[in-house]
């Protein structure tokens, strides 16, 4: 991790800079608590200290370094915000679509684009865009989002055949959150993004989607790769890599299984 993203994440330097200047847009010190803008921001109860207020001694430990770290961060900070805004520009104009769909249907092939015609749930498109913008809202907030591959297979042990893609649809469906997001990618997988999940919560919830399959629709087996970030990666292709070798490992096993991604 590099100095800029450690100094990102720690919410002390946060209150340096994260309100926006009249002028430039760049956050500066205020002292005050920010008021909400399209969601929330931190709060802030640093005092605005110039010149004037600080000892003499004090600024003999602020270097040329620490002024460019505190310039990086801005600067990660104001692409984040770029990149979080444009995900979610994207997100909008797909759910327009996907409305405008609905409403008056559509071709085959352009309905292919945003929903899974077998499951009933977003497409991989749509997964791979929304992932985007989860990721630059959670380095935007400070918290954090999962990511779960999962497969099913009906009965157990060796004795399995290719489950139905909308029971596993209908279990998810039925367990997820409003704000979680679930899609089926092109292979079969069904991928889900868990907003505000650390690691442990998001294995409780693929644990309750097999629980609510095999009740159900009676015996079936459950894979599921799980990785979060900031735990196992930083950005979306990262956790989308994490997620498949975690997968890729809970196949190994003859039964149910859920494994997490290996922190690097």
């Amino acid at each position: 991790m590099s100095s800029t993203e450690s100094s990102f994440h720690d919410p002390a330097r946060l209150d340096e800079w994260l309100r926006p200047g009249p002028e430039t847009g760049f956050p500066v010190p205020d002292g005050g608590a920010h008021p909400s803008d399209d969601n929330e921001r931190i709060q802030m109860t640093s005092s605005n200290s110039t010149p004037d207020d600080v000892p003499a001694s004090a600024g003999s430990g602020y270097s040329a370094d620490s002024a460019g770290a505190d310039a990086g961060a801005v600067d990660e900070l104001t692409n984040l915000r770029s990149a979080l805004e444009a995900a979610q520009q994207r997100i909008s104009e797909l759910e327009s679509e996907l409305t405008r769909l609905a409403d008056h249907g559509a071709d085959p092939d352009e309905h292919s684009l945003l929903l899974d015609d077998d499951s009933n749930l977003y497409s991989e498109a749509y997964f791979n865009v929304a992932l985007d913008a989860r990721v630059a809202a959670a380095k935007r907030h400070l918290r954090p989002v999962a990511v779960a591959f999962l497969e099913f297979s009906e009965g157990n042990g060796t004795n399995r055949s290719p489950a139905p893609a909308n029971r596993g649809a209908e279990a998810i469906r039925q367990t997820l959150r409003d704000a979680d997001t679930a899609c089926r990618l092109k292979n079969g997988t069904f991928a889900l993004i868990l907003e505000d999940t650390p690691e442990n919560g998001a294995v409780w919830t693929v644990e309750r989607v097999r629980r609510n399959l095999v009740s159900r629709f009676g015996a079936h087996t459950m894979w599921a790769g799980v990785a979060c970030y900031p735990a196992h990666a930083f950005s979306a292709e990262e956790l989308i890599t994490q997620s498949q070798a975690a997968l890729v490992s809970a196949r190994d096993w003859n039964q149910d299984r859920i494994e997490v991604a290996i922190s690097e």
